[in-house]
């Protein structure tokens, strides 16, 4: 499980790192609403630690904004502030919990429990769809459309995890890192990912008005349907 910290007080989210990571989380670190928000839409995460007052910007309007993008990971919410009017606010904006400082490591723990089993009772859909694009995991078939799209294995693990990061874009790391499973690239797969990524663009754009592959230059690839 992955779990994004998101704390500018320097003790506070070493704290938690070492916290959770002593749990056997994979923890990552923002220290500023900009870079938490960065990290929250273009990488994986399981649940989000996220302090209400940072430096350059609410923590609320980060979540407010992540939840208008579609971002529906579980998160909790750390604050100084212990009247009833922030809590609301906090989960008017999409919070899940909310936890008051200062606050014992165990309890923020057990809330991290508590949701991520929450989150492990959905079972993941059998068919994953954008647009008119729609991809059945159980007989591992891609149609777009009425047109069925013949994929390589390899492709489809690739045109799997974008459409599971819809919307988001996806850098050749967390690709080399989640479909390749090189987690130490002594050999950049850049070339090998590119390669990939244009066969998927063939078959899943060509001759289609709407285009869902796109690149973003110097970053990644994100699926969404483009219409302009």
């Amino acid at each position: 499980m992955r779990i994004l910290v998101v704390e500018d007080e320097p003790k506070v989210a070493r704290a938690l790192e070492e916290g959770l990571g002593s749990e056997s989380y994979q923890v990552a670190v923002a220290h500023t609403a900009t870079e938490g928000f960065f990290k929250a839409s273009s990488e994986p995460f399981d649940l989000i630690v996220l302090d209400v007052m940072l430096p350059d910007r609410s923590g609320l309007e980060v979540l407010a904004t992540m939840r208008q993008r579609g971002i529906e990971l579980p998160v909790i919410l750390l604050t100084a502030k212990d009247a009833v009017e922030d809590r609301v606010l906090g989960l008017d904006a999409g919070a899940d919990d909310y936890l008051v400082k200062p606050f014992a490591f165990p309890e923020l723990s057990a809330r991290v429990r508590a949701l991520l089993r929450r989150g492990k009772k959905s079972e993941p859909a059998a068919v994953m769809k954008l647009d008119d694009l729609q991809m059945d995991l159980v007989s591992r078939t891609v149609r777009r459309g009425e047109q069925a799209i013949d994929l390589t294995s390899r492709e489809f693990e690739v045109l799997e995890y974008l459409l599971r990061h819809q919307g988001r874009v996806v850098s050749r790391e967390m690709l080399a890192r989640d479909v390749w499973k090189e987690t130490v690239r002594h050999t950049p797969l850049d070339n090998v990912i590119d390669v990939h990524m244009v066969r998927i663009r063939r078959k899943v754009d060509e001759g289609f008005e709407t285009k869902l592959v796109h690149t973003v230059r110097g970053v990644g690839f994100v699926l969404k349907a483009d219409r302009a």
